[in-house]
Formats: structure tokens, C-alpha cells, sequence
């Protein structure tokens, strides 16, 4: 979860007020209780880096990570089609 941290004290105060509102704007985004939805490029190959819990979609074609097309989940350090 993101959680603003205070702006430095050495910014201008301008800057200062500006960024405290963008950070809490996006806080509060994060915070919102709805997911109208979700979208995934298609990966026509494995991502450059990756750990346990990544979560992606394959094109099936150029990068198959077993089951065709689809979404996968990496886990145990293989990737599992949902």
C-alpha cells in the first residue's frame, strides 16, 4: 500500500503544498474500494525479470509458457495459466 511520505522541508514552499496534494490524490486513488477492471499487454515473450507473484499474459505463440494463450502467474518459479 502507498502512504505519502512528508515533502523535505528544503523544498520550495511552492513545490512543497503541490506535491503534498498530488501524493495524497494518489493515495486516496490507490485507496478506492472499486476495480472497474484490469488490462494486461500481451507478452510475446517472458519478461526481462520476474519473481514469484508476478501475474502476466502470454500471446500463446511467440511466448508459451506451457498452456497457450493466456493469463499465468508465476509461482514456485514456474508459470501457472489461471
Amino acid at each position: 500500500m502507498y502512504e505519502p511520505t512528508s515533502i523535505p522541508s528544503d523544498a520550495p514552499p511552492g513545490i512543497r503544498s503541490w506535491l503534498s496534494q498530488q501524493f495524497r490524490r494518489v493515495a486516496d486513488s490507490l485507496r478506492a474500494p472499486e476495480v472497474n477492471g484490469l488490462r494486461f499487454s500481451i507478452l510475446t515473450a517472458p519478461p526481462a525479470t520476474f519473481q514469484n507473484g508476478d501475474l502476466v499474459f502470454a500471446d500463446g505463440t511467440n511466448w508459451n509458457p506451457g498452456a497457450g494463450a493466456g493469463l499465468y502467474l508465476r509461482v514456485g518459479g514456474a508459470w501457472t495459466k489461471l
